[in-house]
C-alpha cells in the first residue's frame, strides 16, 4: 500500500490548524447539551443533541441526514455517497448520549460549561463519545482538502446512537429494521481509546456480556434457626455454595461447556500483549486492590481482553440490620455476570449457566429458584491481518508518527451487535486516554490528541479505498 504523498500530509496539517479554533468553539457547543440518557427529565436534551448534530453532519456536506426514533432515545444517520460506485462503505458508529454529572459529584467546573485548561478540554463527554464522533466532521474536510475530492473516497455513512449510556436497549432493533440502509464493508468505532499518550493503540476486540439475577427461596417466611435450622433448606448457605462453586482451584469457570468454543489467543497476539508497557503494581493501584488473581496460565492483560470471565457482582439475603437475628431466612439472592470472548455465544451461555444451577438445586432440594437474565451483549474480534484493521493501523501511525500497537477491551458494547446484523468487520479508533476519566468526575479529553484522530480521519478513507481496490480486502 502506497503511503500518503508528504504534500498530502501538509495539506491534511495546515488545514486542521486553520480550522481547529472553530472546531473546538463547535464541540463545546455540543457539549454544552445534557444529553443524559439515563434521566428521564433530559430526554428533551438527548433530542436537542442529536437535531444539533444532525444539522451540524449537513454543515459538513452529507447530503443524507436524518434522525430516526426509538421507543427511547433518537439516533442520527448521516451518508455522504463517494462517486465512484466500486468504492467500499464504511461506517461510522458514536454515541451522543453521556452519563450523568453534577458539579455536586465532585467537578471542579461545571460538567456542562466546557473549559480549557492547557491542553485538555473538560467536560461531561469530550471524550465519552461526542469529542471522537465529532472528530470526524472535521476529518472528512481535511481528507476533501487534501485530496482535491468532492465527495469522500468512500461512500461514508454515520449511525450516531443516543442510548448508549443507558445500554443501548433499543438499538439492536434499530439495526435490524435499518440494515438495508446500513449496509456496509467495515465498521469503524469511535468509541474506545488508546493505551497512553506516548503508545497509541488499535484495539481489535471487545468482550461480550451476560448477566442475570439469582432468586432463591426455602421457607415461605424467616423462621426460627433454633426451632428449624440444621433441619430444613437455608437458602443463604446454598447461594454461598452456588458462589463457591463457581469456580475451580485455577479459577477457571466450572460451568460445564463454558469454554467451549473459546477463540484462544495466538503466539503473535500473546506476543504483542507482552510486549506492551505494563505496570502491574500502578494497575493495581489503579483497580484499587491489593493482588491479581484470575485464570491460570495467563497474564493479567489476557485475563481482562481476551478470556471470559464469572464475576459475583452482589449476594444477599437474610437479615442485614445491626446486631444478630437467629433465623433461617426465606431468601437468599445472587447477581453474577459473564464477560465472553470470540467463540461463545451468549444464547448458549444462559442456557448452560441455567442448567447448572437448576442441576445444583433439584426439584426436591426444597429450595426452589428463578433465574432472570438481562440485556446480553455478544463479544467481537477483527484478525490482526484485516486489510482494512491495516488500513487503520497505517492511518494512525501517519498521525502519531510512531508505531501502532494493539490491544482488547475488557469491556462490553454494542458493536457485536453491528457485527452480527450488517455481516461487517469491526474496527475501533479511538484517541482517549486512561487519564480522560470516562464516567468520573472532571472528564477531559486531550486537545493535541483530539486533534491527531482528526488527522488519522482525514487519511483514513483514501487508504481504506485503496485497500478496497486490491481485493485483499474481499479475500479476508
Amino acid at each position: 500500500m502506497s503511503t500518503t504523498p508528504d504534500s498530502a500530509v501538509r495539506t491534511v496539517r495546515t488545514y486542521i490548524e486553520a480550522h481547529k479554533a472553530a472546531f473546538l468553539d463547535e464541540l463545546a457547543d455540543w457539549l454544552r447539551i445534557p444529553s443524559v440518557s439515563a434521566d428521564p427529565a433530559r430526554s428533551a436534551d438527548v433530542r436537542a443533541s442529536a437535531a444539533w448534530l444532525a444539522a451540524k453532519l449537513g454543515e459538513t456536506g452529507f447530503p443524507v441526514v436524518e434522525i430516526w426514533d426509538t421507543p427511547g432515545a433518537p439516533a442520527v444517520f448521516a451518508h455522504w455517497p463517494c462517486e465512484d460506485p466500486d468504492a467500499p462503505t464504511v461506517l461510522v458508529y458514536g454515541h451522543h448520549d453521556v452519563q450523568p454529572a453534577a458539579r455536586e459529584d465532585g467537578w471542579e467546573t461545571d460538567p456542562f460549561e466546557p473549559t480549557v485548561k492547557g491542553n485538555r478540554l473538560h467536560a461531561r463527554g469530550a471524550a465519552d463519545d461526542k469529542g471522537q464522533v465529532f472528530f470526524h466532521t472535521l476529518g472528512v474536510r481535511a481528507h476533501l482538502a487534501a485530496t482535491g475530492r468532492t465527495a469522500p473516497a468512500v461512500h461514508l455513512k454515520l449511525l450516531i446512537e443516543g442510548e448508549e449510556e443507558s445500554g443501548s436497549p433499543n438499538f439492536p432493533a434499530l439495526i435490524k429494521e435499518h440494515a438495508a440502509r446500513l449496509a456496509c464493508d467495515a465498521v469503524i468505532v469511535s468509541d474506545t481509546g488508546m493505551w497512553s499518550r506516548d503508545t497509541p493503540t488499535v484495539c481489535t476486540g471487545m468482550r461480550g456480556l451476560a448477566d442475570c439475577q439469582i432468586d432463591l427461596y426455602g421457607p415461605d417466611q424467616d423462621i426460627h434457626s433454633g426451632s428449624f435450622g440444621g433441619a430444613v433448606p437455608n437458602p443463604a448457605a446454598e447461594a454461598a455454595r452456588l458462589v463457591a462453586a463457581l469456580h475451580d482451584a485455577d479459577h477457571r469457570v466450572s460451568i460445564p461447556g463454558f469454554y467451549d468454543g473459546v477463540v484462544p489467543l495466538t503466539d503473535r497476539e500473546r506476543e504483542l500483549i507482552a510486549q506492551l508497557p505494563f505496570d502491574e503494581v500502578e494497575w493495581l493501584r489503579t483497580a484499587k486492590s491489593y493482588a491479581a488473581v484470575g485464570e491460570a496460565g495467563h497474564s493479567t492483560l489476557e485475563r481482562i481482553w481476551a478470556r471470559p470471565t464469572a464475576e459475583v457482582n452482589g449476594i444477599h439475603g437474610g437479615y442485614q440490620g445491626p446486631g444478630g437475628k437467629t433465623i433461617v431466612p426465606a431468601s437468599a439472592h445472587l447477581k453474577l455476570s459473564f464477560r465472553l470472548v470470540a467463540g461463545q455465544d451468549t444464547d448458549r451461555i444462559q442456557e448452560l449457566v441455567a442448567r447448572w444451577v437448576a442441576d445444583r438445586l433439584p426439584v426436591g432440594s426444597g429450595i426452589r429458584h428463578k433465574i432472570t437474565f438481562w440485556g446480553a451483549t455478544r463479544p467481537c474480534l477483527t484478525p490482526l491481518d484485516h486489510p482494512a484493521l491495516e488500513s487503520v493501523v497505517r492511518a494512525m501511525g501517519r498521525a502519531f508518527g510512531t508505531q501502532i500497537r494493539f490491544t482488547r477491551e475488557g469491556g462490553s458494547g454494542p458493536a457485536a451487535d453491528l457485527q452480527d446484523v450488517l455481516g461487517a468487520p469491526v474496527l475501533f479508533l479511538g484517541i482517549s486516554v486512561p487519564s480522560d476519566g470516562w464516567h468520573s468526575v472532571n472528564e477531559k479529553v486531550e486537545i493535541d490528541l483530539l486533534m491527531k484522530g482528526v488527522e488519522t480521519s482525514a487519511y483514513l478513507w483514501s487508504d481504506l479505498a485503496e485497500a478496497h481496490a486490491t481485493g485483499s480486502w474481499q479475500q479476508s
